[in-house]
């Protein structure tokens, strides 16, 4: 099921001052049919605020760590210190770079991972920049989206297949067991725009702390501190 709203306009031209709108379309790796977002963001946003968007729009729940790529460099939260051993290659502060700085054509992407041990990899792809709007320059927002995102700790895109035909088939020789894991019914051609767009703006501008997504992302799927 994919669920849309219109897209921010663009003007014809953007001055040099103007802080642009990225439009991006998110894909998860492996998924068919594919589960995706697609958002708008400013260009301004540094790696760790979009990695609090990319957490409430997909549906993730921030438990474990991630890390941005962009052709042969990494980026992550420093504190995941995952540079740590000798001959491990540099990882830069997610927060220091922008990605009108990485990015800053149409079809220029990063790869962004979250969870190394389900290893969950999303291509980003800038399908549009439009010039500075008051309405997305502090925010991000959902324009479209296609299925539910993956239970975490499922063991990745193949143990999510493997997962789905489970809970498709009765006669399947895990199906209970699987849906006693879950502990909730799952439709996984579910996604709520609406609901994704309500918790977006909740997400500090321009820089949100884990302990600040994660009352976002709790909130966001009802639970209370």
């Amino acid at each position: 099921m994919v669920t849309q709203i219109k897209p921010v306009k663009s003007a014809s031209r953007r001055r040099k001052t103007d802080t642009p709108t990225y439009q991006l379309q998110v894909i998860l790796h492996g998924s068919q049919p594919p589960i995706l977002r697609r958002l708008q963001v400013p260009g301004t946003a540094n790696l760790g605020w979009l990695h609090a968007v990319l957490q409430v729009a997909m549906g993730w729940t921030s438990s474990h760590l991630h890390q941005f790529t962009c052709g042969e460099r990494i980026y992550a939260d420093p504190r995941a210190e995952l540079d740590q051993y000798e001959g491990d290659p540099p990882v830069l502060d997610e927060n220091k770079f922008t990605l009108a700085e990485l990015v800053n054509d149409i079809d220029h992407e990063l790869v962004y991972e979250y969870d190394f041990g389900d290893s969950w990899e999303h291509t980003v792809i800038v399908e549009k920049i439009f010039p500075s709007d008051a309405s997305t320059s502090t925010t991000a927002v959902c324009l479209t989206g296609s299925r539910a995102c993956p239970p975490e700790d499922c063991g990745g895109i193949w143990g999510y297949q493997e997962l789905l035909q489970a809970l498709k088939d009765r006669k399947h020789p895990e199906h209970r067991s699987m849906k006693e894991w879950l502990g909730r019914p799952f439709d996984p051609e579910f996604f709520d725009i609406a609901n994704t767009n309500h918790w977006l703006p909740k997400l500090k501008w321009p820089r949100v702390t884990e302990s600040q997504l994660r009352r976002v992302l709790m909130a966001r799927d009802g639970y209370h501190e």
